[in-house]
């Protein structure tokens, strides 16, 4: 299993991309591996197992869940995944199949308050809402803790602070960028995969825009150069976003200027993306994928340019 991924994570590399996140196949055999892991392989196994595999309702976090699960249960022993360990992880997981082990685990005397830590920042619980309130109703502690933390809103005043100032490095694609020019249409059937699409962003030639390989590969060699800057990297445009309303294309645009979610393989939130009009559905995307699009004259802005943005304070 692990000579198979290196191999196919080597060829990705060659792309200038990641690996793609493990299968269910794949995460069946780490579960294996995990059990009696081969000497040398501890840290890659558990950063496999930590940060590789889909959280949610994907097919290889079942697999991944029910692991965790069995361990912080003690049905399954792992020398390199301590029930502690394993009920944290859980409590990466987003939601899906790992609601049910923790919230089973609140009742734990040794691993609750871990469990209820990993809900205190988990949201999609939808019905699962209920259980959780029902323990804390029969008085369990840790139950309860979760029910508070969830009205006090910790999920999002834990967060780090939007920064006073921040420094951004200006990409500029002068004229109007539409959808098709982020997540054109003849590589619709790599959407899926973000990084691997990404690579089609801006891959036809345009007036300040030198694709890496026109009409494959977009202009990947000058964002590195933007990031080599050591500052975020801002997509500015004249006009941004016009089109379709694919989210594909918000997609590839945080892929380039955004940061990794922490445990969620080949998805990243966040960046900047400064238009002097960008189109209301686009505007809206950015928001709900975390990046923070703003509308302002950006005539004066050119390729390269280093640019503070500044928060300032409402005065009432």
């Amino acid at each position: 299993m692990l000579a198979e991924y290196r191999k196919a994570a080597a060829e990705r590399e060659a792309l200038g991309i990641p690996a793609l996140a493990l299968s269910a196949e794949q995460t069946a055999g780490l579960v294996e591996l995990l059990q009696n892991p081969p000497k040398g392989e501890e840290d890659f196994l558990v950063h496999l197992l930590s940060h590789r595999v889909p959280p949610g309702v994907d097919d290889a976090s079942k697999v991944k869940a029910e692991f965790l699960a069995n361990i912080a249960k003690g049905s399954l022993k792992s020398p390199l995944v301590s029930p502690e360990k394993a009920t944290e992880l859980l409590g990466t997981m987003l939601g899906g199949y790992n609601i049910k082990p923790l919230i089973d685990l609140l009742d734990d005397a040794k691993l609750g308050a871990i469990a209820a830590n990993g809900l205190k920042h988990t949201l999609l619980m939808f019905d699962a809402f209920n259980d959780v309130k029902e323990k804390a109703d029969k008085g369990n502690a840790n139950a309860r803790a979760v029910l508070q933390s969830w009205a006090d809103a910790e999920w999002f005043t834990s967060r780090p602070k939007v920064a006073e100032k921040i420094t951004v490095t200006v990409f500029k694609v002068s004229g109007e960028t539409n959808t098709d020019d982020l997540s054109p249409a003849p590589d619709a059937w790599s959407r899926p995969d973000i990084p691997l699409h990404a690579l089609a962003m801006l891959k036809n030639p345009r007036d300040g825009i030198t694709p890496d390989k026109s009409g494959e590969v977009g202009p990947i060699k000058t964002l590195e150069e933007l990031k080599a800057k050591g500052n975020l990297v801002a997509y500015v445009g004249d006009v941004v976003g016009t089109g379709s309303s694919r989210k594909s294309a918000t997609n590839s645009v945080i892929w380039h200027t955004g940061q990794d979610i922490p445990f969620v393989p080949n998805k990243r939130f966040g960046g900047v993306c400064l238009g002097g009009k960008i189109a209301p559905i686009f505007f809206n995307t950015q928001e709900d994928s975390g990046a923070l699009p703003i509308e302002v004259d950006v005539s004066k802005m050119n390729m390269g340019d280093v640019v503070d943005i500044c928060r300032m304070k409402a005065k009432f």
